[in-house]
């Protein structure tokens, strides 16, 4: 074997392993500050998110912008972290009454529910959101722990990412919103 060929050889090698090295960086930076997973444990976020589902969640969105009502977020905690729907803002009063969900006195019609769901929510307040907090509930309200009894108002530090979209099981992938 010539020099040349030994040469080519082992300049192959090197351009296979920088393009290695490169991908692993890549895949270490869009993980760390771009986008992560989690598994949904428990069926507070029933019917939207179903207990085991996995989610891929956007982690620079609240780096560039803020949650909005509506938006299913990744909190994270000390011990655990926790996914819910973002229903109060920074500065809001909401209150529950007979399952309909009044924003600063006004009735918000939540879509995303069933009028039997909405009816499990139960009375709250009225309560004024503090600035710099949001108040979350889970889909399922009959079961869920969020901010009326457990989880208390949210930072927005707290708040990590919002879910994009199921990956798992392959067979129902699917939009979160």
């Amino acid at each position: 074997m010539s020099s040349v060929t030994k040469s080519n050889k082992k300049n192959e090698w090197i351009e296979w392993a920088k393009a290695i090295i490169i991908a692993i960086l890549i895949a270490f930076f869009i993980k760390t500050f771009i986008f992560a997973t989690s598994i949904v444990e428990g069926e507070s976020m029933d019917p939207t998110l179903q207990n085991g589902e996995r989610v891929i969640f956007n982690k620079l969105i609240y780096i560039l912008d803020e949650p909005e009502r509506g938006d299913i977020v990744i909190i994270e905690k000390p011990y655990k972290n926790y996914v819910k729907r973002v229903i109060g803002l920074p500065g809001e009063t909401i209150e529950i009454n007979d399952g309909s969900l009044y924003i600063n006195g006004e009735r918000y019609d939540q879509t995303f529910l069933s009028e039997e769901v909405q009816r499990q929510s139960g009375n709250y307040g009225p309560e004024k959101i503090p600035e710099g907090s949001y108040f979350v509930m889970g889909d399922n309200r009959a079961i869920s722990k969020d901010s009326r009894n457990g989880l208390g108002y949210i930072e927005e530090d707290e708040i990590i990412g919002r879910s994009e979209f199921v990956i798992f099981p392959f067979d129902q992938w699917t939009l979160t919103r």
